[in-house]
């Protein structure tokens, strides 16, 4: 009889130990598409024309309350794409700080603004788990680029303390139920997500907004 317990008490052992093995297994399936850095130089295919008409910048930014005199900041610009029209909201008396990991992306954006006469813009070099970005930022923004980010918990740690009290982070990225542009649908994430990494990261999910014709546009607060 004892046996017989101690043998079925081994079997529950090894189911929880398997059950947990798949549940670690599934959440790293779920978590493949990270770490995948855009290449520097497709940058080309981040900038079609009709990009502002299917992204909504403007709009994004209202729903951040990103106006003039503010701090925000562009994690994983790129090549500054909204790097530039942050800049323009914010105006001369506020501040961009353009955050990448890679040094090429840097240099783009560096020459991106000095092109287009923008002073309130700092390049910032972060690395895979920190962007060593200030504090007290009103806003900070990834947009398109979230799948990529090796280790996000830590990423938004780092986001999380640097905002304002009030300060807000937009998280852009594209949809898994629409064709458009984007990358493949093996490479997109769902937005839960990201609202669970966000969550132990210790951010609270403000809004997530599905105006966006091919992405979903998530808000989040300390």
């Amino acid at each position: 009889m004892l046996a017989g317990v101690r043998g079925g008490l081994m079997m529950v052992v090894v189911a929880g130990a398997l059950c947990a093995w798949a549940s670690a297994t599934s959440a790293q399936q779920q978590r493949a598409p990270h770490g995948r850095l855009f290449p520097p130089e497709k940058l080309g295919e981040l900038e079609g024309p009709d990009r502002d008409e299917w992204q909504e910048p403007d709009r994004i930014m209202d729903e951040l309350g990103i106006a003039d005199g503010a701090r925000v900041a562009d994690v994983g610009a790129g090549g500054g794409w909204f790097t530039v029209r942050l800049a323009r909201r914010v105006g001369p008396n506020g501040r961009v700080f353009a955050e990448d990991i890679q040094r090429q992306m840097i240099d783009s954006i560096t020459r991106r603004v000095e092109r287009e006469g923008l002073r309130n813009v700092e390049t910032v070099q972060g690395t895979a788990v920190d962007p060593r970005l200030p504090n007290n930022l009103d806003a900070a923004l990834i947009v398109d680029t979230y799948p990529q980010i090796e280790t996000p918990v830590s990423m938004l740690k780092h986001l999380a303390t640097a905002l304002a009290p009030n300060g807000r982070l937009g998280i852009v990225d594209f949809r898994k139920d629409v064709y458009g542009p984007g990358p493949d649908m093996d490479e997109r994430l769902e937005p839960e997500v990201i609202i669970r990494d966000a969550k132990l990261a210790g951010l609270r999910l403000h809004a997530h907004h599905t105006f966006l014709r091919y992405q979903y546009l998530l808000v989040f607060t300390r």
